[in-house]
């Protein structure tokens, strides 16, 4: 799944595994070059935050090769609730799926839509959807449930699983980018910085436009170039290949066993939803729901016990790779946090911005967010870590405490769709089918033009000086 098939004369992409393990081994080498150090942690609403006052060396603390080794299994355990959510609804949604109900379904909807001529519009009107639930909860994990539906529904349009991924997980991405009330991010990072919650969210809509427009734009050119020329997929060899393609041509009509299916599994939706945004629900109550579906979908198609058992046990298996590299992923900060090397990295970055102009250090706060992401890819752990240092930071070299905190927006989301250290977005990778590397190289450009439009929405923030401070 992760991997290429090697081509004679090639160059051959390293496998995922690759990747992670030569991170694994930097990330070793990395705690005997960098100094340890340490800053004190105080609460501060509740959380953890970082007193930026307080940096101290301490005794070098690091980790060789085979206590690295060890972190993997200890990166495991960390992420072990985002593996179990992966596996659970693999499982569930392979049920799902093996009545045929979703793929009959969304292949009607692109019939209809190739009829009526709007299938094109089915691009942007879904990507605003994902960046509406983006903006308003800052969705990540919970793009997961919808991107197997997203990539069978691109390609019976004549587009390609990336397309489809893209939809969900770009679309989502820009939200987060420059939400104004995502709790998770400009919410902690607010407070942290002790600014009113809500403030600047004009702002922050506008540069939306900006983000959005830029997405929508590279996503939409994409998808038709694919579908005039499929050769020109990246995906090309590998979506021949898949099992859940759909053929319009002779496609079978909705039964009603069909349709009890679909309304089962939009119930599902609409209660994924409400327990997110109404009832707090986390990634457990996620699984159980997924669990629940799938069990009276086979209800539904009178499956019997074994029969559900081993096609449950088929998405596990379809999922494992993905679930892995999950846990490999987390073990890169592990051995960073172990080897006490995160401090000091974070203490020399805000001495070196300290030493340059307001102007260039908007810039310097917004790449150090950008880099440290990479390394911490959760919103409110980043914000938690980095905030009390670049807050007060900012207050000293002339940039306001909100052009900090959009600064930190920007660099948290945009490569969150990038990174290999991000557990969610591999995790909706393997579920695409789709090797981070085709992703990598397909995203690139874009990752660059939202870079590009990330400064130039800091700079206009700290060009007018946004407040309130």
């Amino acid at each position: 799944m992760f991997g290429v098939k090697k081509r004679k004369g090639r160059f051959e992409a390293p496998h995922v595994f690759v990747i992670l393990f030569t991170l694994i081994i930097a990330a070793s080498i990395m705690t005997y070059l960098i100094p340890a150090g340490h800053f004190e942690r105080v609460e501060l609403g509740g959380r953890m935050v970082i007193d930026p006052e307080s940096f101290v060396y301490v005794e070098q603390t690091p980790v060789g090769i085979f206590a690295a080794l060890n972190c993997i299994t200890a990166g495991i355990g960390e992420v072990s609730e985002i593996i179990a959510f992966l596996l659970i609804m693999g499982g569930s949604f392979h049920v799902i799926q093996s009545t045929d109900a979703i793929k009959i379904g969304i292949g009607r909807i692109a019939v209809a839509g190739a009829k009526s001529g709007r299938d094109k519009f089915l691009i942007p009107v879904l990507m605003a959807a994902f960046a509406a639930e983006g903006v308003v909860f800052g969705m990540a994990e919970e793009t997961l449930p919808f991107i197997a539906i997203m990539v069978i529904l691109a390609m019976s349009m004549g587009f390609d699983s990336i397309t489809g991924a893209a939809i969900a997980l770009v679309g989502a991405c820009a939200g987060v980018s420059c939400s104004a009330m995502s709790p998770f991010t400009v919410g902690v990072a607010q407070t942290i910085a002790e600014l009113p919650l809500l403030s600047g969210w004009q702002f922050r809509m506008c540069s939306l436009v900006l983000m959005f427009t830029i997405a929508v734009t590279y996503i939409y050119r994409y998808a038709m170039k694919v579908r005039k020329n499929p050769e020109a997929s990246l995906m090309y060899e590998l979506d021949r290949e898949r099992s859940d393609i759909l053929n319009l041509e002779d496609l079978e009509e909705l039964a009603g066993r069909h349709k009890a299916v679909l309304a089962i599994f939009f119930g599902m939706m609409v209660i994924l939803v409400l327990g997110v945004m109404k009832w707090g629900w986390g990634i457990t109550q996620m699984s159980s729901l997924f669990l629940a579906a799938s069990i009276a979908s086979a209800a539904v198609f009178r499956m019997r016990f074994n029969q559900y058992a081993v096609t449950f046990a088929q998405g596990l298996e379809s999922l494992a790779v993905g679930a892995t590299v999950v846990g490999l992923s987390r073990a890169v900060l592990v051995i960073l946090t172990q080897g006490n090397i995160i401090d000091t990295i974070l203490f020399s970055s805000s001495s070196l911005l300290s030493q340059i102009p307001a102007a260039v250090s908007s810039l310097g706060i917004y790449l150090f967010q950008c880099l440290l992401n990479f390394l911490i890819p959760s919103g409110s752990g980043q914000a938690a870590v980095s905030i009390p240092i670049l807050a007060p930071l900012g207050d000293l070299i002339g940039v306001t405490r909100q052009t900090t905190v959009v600064a930190f927006q920007l660099g948290d989301a945009i490569s969150n769709i990038l990174t290999p250290t991000s557990g969610y977005f591999m995790a909706a990778l393997s579920l695409a089918n789709i090797p981070w590397e085709k992703w990598v190289k397909w995203i690139l450009p874009l990752i660059g033009l939202q870079y590009l439009g990330g400064a130039v929405v800091v700079m206009i923030a700290q060009f007018i000086h946004l407040g309130p401070f």
